[in-house]
């Protein structure tokens, strides 16, 4: 029998995107402090991977644990450069050092998630895409900010392929949906693997 999912998240993008595949899904946020834990992670050395999935747990558990009769999904993105876990800029100044870095080279976005079920976590998959940026002028990046920066401030890299973003880079290899934070099609395998959605 068809399940609904709960969405740990308060991604409009995640939301969309799974109601759109023709799920029945609603979603409540986790409010967990991510730059704390990410910070923590980092310190013992964890891998970007593993701050990715743990982040992702986090949020499924916070939420499975005030709804422990629902199928729960959590959903983390980290980007990694130079072996290093990086956040979400904070503010204009802090997105243009971040693009002048990985101007001109390749980095990785990694989109962790983790289902849970009965208040306990059964499935986890953490998504990968190499990304290589093109060598663009700091008067455009300027102009890229002043332009976006309402829409990609809540966005790891400070960009949106769906958006204007898509003009920072040269190449992408791996799954578009991973890019946007939600592998769908391994989701979706999943869920129909275990009759959670009908096939």
């Amino acid at each position: 029998m068809p399940r609904p999912l709960l969405l740990a998240s308060s991604s409009e993008t995640r939301l969309t995107m799974l109601r759109a595949a023709g799920l029945s899904v609603t979603s409540q946020s986790p409010r967990i402090d991510e730059e704390t834990v990410r910070a923590a992670l980092e310190a013992e050395g964890a891998h970007p991977r593993d701050i990715a999935d743990a982040l992702a747990e986090m949020k499924a558990r916070k939420i499975a644990d005030r709804n422990p009769a629902d199928l729960v999904l959590g959903c983390d993105q980290v980007l990694e450069f130079d072996r290093k876990a990086w956040g979400k800029a904070e503010t204009p100044e802090e997105a243009r050092a971040q693009l002048q870095k990985l101007r001109g080279q390749t980095h990785r976005l990694l989109s962790a998630l983790v289902l849970y079920d009965a208040g306990q976590p059964i499935w986890r998959h953490v998504g990968r895409v190499d990304l290589t940026m093109r060598v663009f002028s700091d008067d455009w990046l300027a102009g890229y900010l002043a332009r976006n920066w309402d829409s990609i401030r809540h966005s790891v890299g400070a960009y949106k392929l769906e958006e204007e973003g898509i003009r920072l880079f040269s190449a992408i290899e791996g799954d578009y949906f991973t890019v946007l934070g939600l592998p769908l099609l391994p989701l979706l395998t999943y869920l129909e693997t275990r009759k959670f959605i009908d096939t």
